[in-house]
């Protein structure tokens, strides 16, 4: 229910500040970037920004959550965008103002079996991989595949697409994981970028979808996001109204880890690795730099709505409800943004009540 958000899958300027787009490097040739963190892809051709300072974006999962504020964003700075998507025809209705505000949109193919996301990438300086069915759903045989096709299969149309390009034309790519690449734990000490994978069934998910973003002969960047906070979706979705009728508490046992970020924080950090793409290169965590608990998550949320924090949901009803998807609200992980950090990012919101004050406010 929480952790659903996140694994729909986070120099010294402002994250705050609007950042210039890149530039296109003359230079055809490729020569491996090296690690700085285990999971890092190979260089680009794609520098830092074009000459009237916009970028064309092409965007998967824009219909989602943090796509949809995305692609506004990215409308809002004068950037042109191109909408990658199944049904073009249903994220137009989904996206109406993006659609009167000049996005495109390609449909993953046609009637005729044209390939239109091959066409979409051309021309474009950098392209943000979002797709990905949620895990809110209980948890079966097949919906587990769903997980991982809508993730594994749409990552590798988009690297596809980049790398069919004339090396001197590939667009950067920004690809969304999630911190449930680390596996669920109690540790204290967390996890930086440079954290190993964990053993269960979305930390595996997480790592096959990097390795297929990895394959992208472009510059990469992978970002791990962690639970997604904003009023209109995501696990406040669900955990805003049950407080404001009274019924709010912490799931299970209230001490697991919860690794946060606002989601104006994490279209930031997008918008960086899309404008400053060598920089950003490789994996950074999308997650605030003071991780909570349950408990301090609900209680941040009472505090917020002058509501209780008092019906505890417990462990075994999750489980009813989720099946063996109940692990992830139940255990979680602690995750620090250590390398997005080092890279001068600034979070607009570090500690989950300042978020919770200014969503409720809105």
């Amino acid at each position: 229910m929480i952790a659903a958000t996140a694994v729909q899958a986070a120099p010294v300027l402002s994250s705050r500040s609007r950042a210039a787009a890149p530039l296109r490097a003359a230079s055809a040739t490729r020569r491996p970037l090296r690690a700085s963190t285990s999971h890092v892809v190979r260089a680009a051709t794609a520098d830092d920004a074009t000459d009237d300072g916009k970028m064309v974006v092409a965007v998967t999962g824009a219909t989602g959550f943090v796509g949809k504020a995305l692609v506004e964003r990215l409308l809002a700075d004068g950037h042109e965008v191109r909408v990658l998507t199944r049904n073009a025809i249903s994220a137009r209705l989904a996206l109406p103002n993006a659609a009167l505000n000049g996005a495109k949109f390609y449909s993953w193919d046609t009637m005729k079996g044209k390939l239109e996301w091959y066409e979409a990438v051309r021309g474009c300086t950098g392209v943000v991989n979002l797709a990905g069915a949620p895990i809110s759903s209980p948890w079966n045989a097949e919906y587990k595949k769903t997980l991982v096709k809508s993730r594994i299969v749409t990552t590798k149309r988009v690297v596809d697409a980049i790398n069919a390009l004339p090396v001197d034309e590939r667009p950067t790519l920004v690809s969304s994981s999630a911190v449930g690449f680390y596996g669920i734990s109690k540790a204290a000490a967390g996890f930086s970028e440079k954290g190993k994978p964990g053993k269960d069934f979305l930390a595996k998910l997480c790592v096959d979808w990097e390795k297929e973003a990895a394959r992208c002969e472009s510059t990469t960047t992978v970002v791990r996001t962690g639970v997604v906070l904003e009023k209109n979706g995501g696990a406040l979705a669900k955990i805003l109204p049950v407080f404001q009728l009274y019924g709010g508490g912490p799931l299970g046992s209230g001490k697991q880890f919860v690794s946060w970020i606002h989601r104006d924080d994490l279209v930031e950090l997008f918008v960086r690795a899309l404008a400053e793409p060598k920089k950003y290169a490789g994996v950074v965590n999308g997650t605030a730099p003071v991780p909570t608990t349950m408990d301090g998550l609900c209680e941040a949320v009472a505090a917020a709505t002058d509501r209780p924090n008092w019906l505890p949901v417990p462990g075994l009803a999750l489980k009813v409800l989720l099946g063996e998807g109940a692990t992830v609200v139940l255990d979680g992980q602690k995750v620090l943004p250590t390398r997005t950090q080092e890279l001068g990012f600034e979070f607009k919101y570090e500690k989950v009540e300042e978020a919770l004050e200014a969503i409720v406010a809105k």
